[in-house]
């Protein structure tokens, strides 16, 4: 009975290699999209809310671009740590 071989191929090992590349930097790219939309919502918001002139109004709007900020950045961590 004939054993077959396992040869390495390196085209094959190259398209591998440059997939799981490709892969990582777009996990990276959209946790870095995710941060700016994130942060730019965050931005938006708190001055849209601080606009009104009510000061209520304009501290809710403060504290929920913090916890989006905090969050975003909480994610962001995460997803470098699970991608490296």
């Amino acid at each position: 009975m004939a054993t077959t071989q396992s040869k390495s191929n390196p085209i094959a090992d190259s398209v591998e290699a440059a997939t799981e590349r490709f892969a990582d930097l777009n996990e990276k790219a959209i946790a870095s999209s995710k941060k700016a939309s994130d942060a730019y919502l965050a931005d938006s918001y708190e001055k849209a809310t601080g606009a009104t002139k009510i000061e209520w109004v304009a501290s809710l709007g403060s504290l929920q671009a913090d916890a989006t900020r905090e969050i975003t950045r909480a994610y962001t961590s995460t997803v470098r740590e699970l991608v490296s």
